[in-house]
């Protein structure tokens, strides 16, 4: 702490002017600590005391430092001095305590004041708005008016900036147009445009800033972020071109960030990569909040290669470049590459943070390692960030993706202080196992001890856990709360569930009725579950009309050839299945192949079906064999409805005992001790005769088969699952 202490005069004084001097140097080149320190050591070293050209220096140095104590002891020694009615003196105290933001002392000194200048006025009415007191800079600017100040643009600019009210800021924008202050004043005109676009007014901000006879870059990246803001992206651009056109300014490192901003709204490709060469030609390439605005700029357009090039190209790499690249390749669907790279993060220096964590862990789930996430749990002990909720969250993400509900649980229930991103992770969780009423148990919990605020997210579980566990009256309740008590307008996601829930439970004709009342842009994207359900259920008729619907809305969707096909195949309709099959060729579309996998040792054994590639495939053959010998003797009849109707009966016995996931058990049978619990991870639906295969299995062998498939988990124990085969 700094001592100004009044020691008596000794008969010997160096010279003030000569200190005055030193003061003023060191304030005027920003070293203002010392500026406080030569005038602490004048006082202690030579006796001798400021003056009323001292002061303001010294007030000046509090201010910058937004020291308040050092500020309050020059004040007293002010005091004892007897400057304090020096009008110099005055402004710059009322400058340092405006500046601290001890409004009380400010306007103390500004009612001691004998004399005002527009500079103390303005000072006092920025301080005003500063602290968010309106009111009392607006009683201060009437007051000022009134006794007759000539009002500059600096009274009103901190004022406009501070306008929370559409018509206090149109009022005010009047104000200084008739005051003739716009054309002239470009910092008061930046203000006003800024104004506009905070209240999102953009037609108004855009003809504030056509009427200036001169714009400075910030000028520019106002109205250019104003239009990105507004998702206006192309008239962004338009404008940016224009400037460049103009040639009056240069572009700087906040318009490049309004810029980069625009494509990641417009996710253009092309845009992007002209954006990516001036950034290159202007040298800006160096800047960190640069790199990782072009490199997200790329992941957001879909090009992981150039977001990889961007990021290769940085020598000096932060942990934010590295975090934005991890979180590419799992956003993007390359969660095995977003493994790799982290690998090669930890054998940098540099410590991975709370974010880095919970994108590689979003990697881990997709990719259903649960050897690796959790060994990033005990990194995350490790490490003192397993209090964190964003790390929490995304373990709780993480286990319940890699079926281990249970370990989802016990970080849930460590979990100190829930947000509303906690809980909906957890009820998700219990969504996907189809735990339908644990789920609801859980939300009805989150509403009755937490204060946090019900979001569109929460409800997308709830629908999606009721329609996984056929609770048909739930799922339509809590929908309709959804809109009617928390007011939350239903996205697509909510619609969806809605019509798969109907769907899964054969409420056809309910199903159909909702989609037709939904909103017109909503129904192209939920007619997908309801083609699902017909073929679930076989209901042809209805399901030919949704899959016309389907059809002419995306004639490129894969996914609804397959399911029209299946969708004929489950009710022996060869030919027509046929006839599809023909036109998904004829368009030269093909369907994605089904893979399973199976994490065994920290290793992922992938199969495919009738896939003959693995090191001791003879060995998964043999074992498969045995195994369909005891699922015969138990019972088990191979369901071949859906294999193609021109192979003989026994030949679709043979093509279904090869399907992925018996391969990937085969495997897990294997290579683990008995009683072993294997998770297979699937990326398409599991068909009915392997669901059948894997009850059986899990009887005859006394396994826990946990298997993730593209709609959700199956828990297989004893011969039964916990869809209680409704999926």
């Amino acid at each position: 702490m700094r001592q100004f202490p009044l020691n008596s005069l000794t008969s010997k004084k160096p010279s003030l002017y000569l200190l005055n001097l030193k003061i003023r140097d060191s304030a005027n080149n920003g070293d203002f600590a010392d500026t406080l320190k030569i005038y602490s050591s004048m006082l202690r070293n030579t006796n001798v005391h400021g003056n009323s050209f001292t002061f303001p220096l010294l007030f000046k140095a509090c201010a910058a430092l937004t020291s308040l104590r050092d500020g309050t002891k020059l004040h007293a020694h002010v005091h004892q001095l007897g400057f304090q009615r020096d009008i110099f003196v005055q402004a710059s105290l009322l400058d340092m305590y405006s500046k601290c933001s001890d409004l009380d002392s400010a306007r103390n000194v500004f009612d001691e004041m004998a004399m005002r200048n527009v500079v103390c006025w303005n000072t006092m009415i920025s301080a005003y708005c500063r602290c968010s007191r309106l009111m009392e800079a607006m009683n201060l600017l009437k007051e000022m008016w009134v006794l007759g100040f000539e009002m500059s643009a600096s009274t009103f600019i901190s004022v406009i900036a501070a306008c929370a009210d559409r018509r206090l800021g149109l009022s005010m924008h009047c104000c200084v147009f008739k005051l003739g202050l716009l054309q002239c004043e470009i910092p008061l005109a930046n203000s006003v445009v800024n104004m506009y676009v905070k209240f999102g007014l953009i037609d108004d901000a855009h003809s504030v800033f056509y009427t200036m006879d001169e714009r400075s870059i910030l000028s520019w990246t106002t109205m250019i972020g104003g239009y990105v803001s507004d998702g206006n992206v192309g008239e962004a651009f338009n404008l940016f071109n224009r400037m460049r056109q103009m040639g009056c300014v240069s572009p700087d490192m906040v318009l490049f960030v309004k810029i980069i901003s625009g494509c990641v709204e417009a996710g253009n490709l092309l845009l992007a990569s002209s954006v990516h060469s001036l950034v290159l030609k202007t040298g800006y390439d160096g800047e960190v909040p640069i790199n990782n605005l072009v490199l997200n700029m790329y992941a957001k357009c879909g090009d992981i290669v150039s977001a990889r090039r961007v990021f290769e190209m940085v020598d000096e790499k932060c942990i934010y470049l590295w975090t934005s690249m991890i979180a590419a390749y799992t956003q993007h669907g390359y969660p095995a590459e977003a493994l790799d790279l982290f690998k090669s993060l930890l054998r940098t220096d540099l410590k991975p943070n709370e974010a880095t964590i919970a994108s590689i862990l979003s990697a881990c789930a997709d990719l259903g390692s649960l050897s690796i996430g959790s060994g990033i749990e005990y990194y995350v002990k490790s490490n003192g960030l397993a209090s964190n909720r964003q790390v929490q969250t995304s373990l709780i993400h993480m286990y319940c993706k890699c079926g281990r509900i249970d370990k989802a649980e016990d970080v849930f229930t460590g979990v100190l202080h829930k947000d509303i991103a906690v809980w909906s992770s957890m009820i998700n969780g219990y969504a996907i196992h189809g735990m339908g009423n644990e789920a609801l148990k859980l939300f009805h919990q989150m509403r009755i001890t937490e204060s946090c605020n019900v979001d569109p997210a929460v409800f997308t579980s709830i629908l999606l856990a009721c329609s996984h566990s056929g609770l048909v009256e739930d799922g339509l309740k809590y929908f309709e709360s959804m809109k009617n008590d928390y007011r939350i307008e239903p996205g697509i996601e909510h619609y969806t569930c809605v019509v798969d829930l109907l769907g899964r439970a054969g409420h056809f004709y309910l199903a159909l009725k909702t989609i037709q009342e939904m909103p017109l842009q909503v129904q192209s994207k939920v007619w997908a579950p309801l083609l699902s359900a017909c073929r679930k259920h076989r209901n042809i008729e209805l399901g030919e009309y949704v899959a016309k619907k389907l059809l002419d809305l995306n004639p490129g969707n894969t996914s609804s050839y397959v399911l029209m096909a299946n969708m004929y195949t489950s009710g022996g309709k060869w030919k027509e299945a046929a006839v599809v099959r023909s036109m998904m060729r004829n368009r030269g579309l093909v369907k994605e192949p089904g893979w399973s996998q199976i994490e065994m040792n920290g290793v992922i054994h992938v199969f495919l079906a009738g896939d003959r590639s693995h090191h001791r495939s003879s060995d998964i053959y043999k074992k498969l064999s045995e195994l369909n010998t005891k699922l015969k003797e138990a019972g088990y009849i191979a369901e071949i409805d859906m294999v193609v109707h021109d192979l003989e009966t026994e030949e679709k016995e043979e093509s279904v005992k090869v399907h992925s996931e018996r391969l990937a058990v085969a495997w897990g049978l294997i290579d683990t001790e008995p009683g072993t619990t294997l998770t297979i991870i699937k990326n398409l639906q599991t068909c009915g005769d392997c669901h059948s295969f894997l009850k059986f299995t899990s009887k005859v062998t006394g396994r826990h088969l946990i298997v993730r498939d593209g709609q959700r988990f199956h828990h297989f124990r004893s011969g039964s699952c916990s869809c209680k085969d409704f999926w």
